[in-house]
């Protein structure tokens, strides 16, 4: 009985492994910041529409995931992984170095707008309301939220930078004939396997009268 008892156990153990080793990470998900209040500020109470930071503490974030503002032309969303900048409600001039993005939706005054924004990066992003020149912010439009490896990026998020720019007058001038830019055979020469120009025929001549001279001595 202890025998068979042991096995069961060590079924068990075996089994609950397997169910370890399978479980895969989530998948992606869209999260609609705020709910069914969406992402407005009401500027007669100056008050948000939801406390975003209770409505961030319930969900967990992983790369390759959508927030999805449900607001209005009259709003922005301030992404930012700066948190001085979420701090002060103030993008100011971290747009140029990366660290900001300011989105915006819809036309004309008041229109409806649905804004999706990816989360691309691991860690702490950062989220606020750019109108009014911060106000809105100031007053509890804004939540961070930390963002989890999960699956990693997609492929559609996950494109590499395109290639520095560069100047076509700073271009290096053509290399002189006669030998390559990378010290191989320059035009008209035939490159060996190794990228140098040949050598001529000259050691190889030698080598095969070096073998005969061998080869006479020998039947002597």
């Amino acid at each position: 009985m202890g025998l068979v008892h042991g096995f069961f156990i060590l079924l068990a153990l075996l089994v609950a492994c397997a169910s370890g080793q399978s479980t895969s990470p989530p998948g992606y998900a869209n999260h609609t910041v705020g709910g069914s209040a969406g992402w407005f500020f009401n500027s007669t109470t100056e008050t948000p529409s939801a406390n975003y930071s209770i409505w961030a503490q319930s969900l967990k974030f992983n790369l390759g995931d959508y927030l999805v503002f449900n607001t209005n032309s009259n709003h922005t969303v301030v992404q930012t992984y700066n948190e001085t900048s979420y701090r002060n409600c103030d993008a100011g001039d971290d747009e140029s170095d990366g660290d900001v993005s300011v989105y915006t939706g819809g036309e004309g005054f008041g229109q409806p707008a649905l804004i999706a924004v990816p989360l691309t990066k691991v860690g702490s992003n950062y989220f606020f309301s750019g109108a009014d020149d911060g106000d809105e912010c100031e007053h509890g439009m804004k939540f961070e939220i930390k963002v989890n490896q999960g699956r990693g990026l997609p492929p559609s998020l996950n494109q590499p930078p395109p290639p520095p720019y560069k100047d076509p007058s700073q271009s290096p001038p053509d290399s002189p004939s006669g030998t390559g830019r990378d010290g191989g055979a320059g035009p008209g020469q035939k490159a060996t396997a190794n990228g140098s120009a040949p050598r001529g025929r000259f050691p190889a001549l030698a080598m095969v009268g070096f073998h005969l001279f061998v080869s006479l001595l020998l039947a002597l």
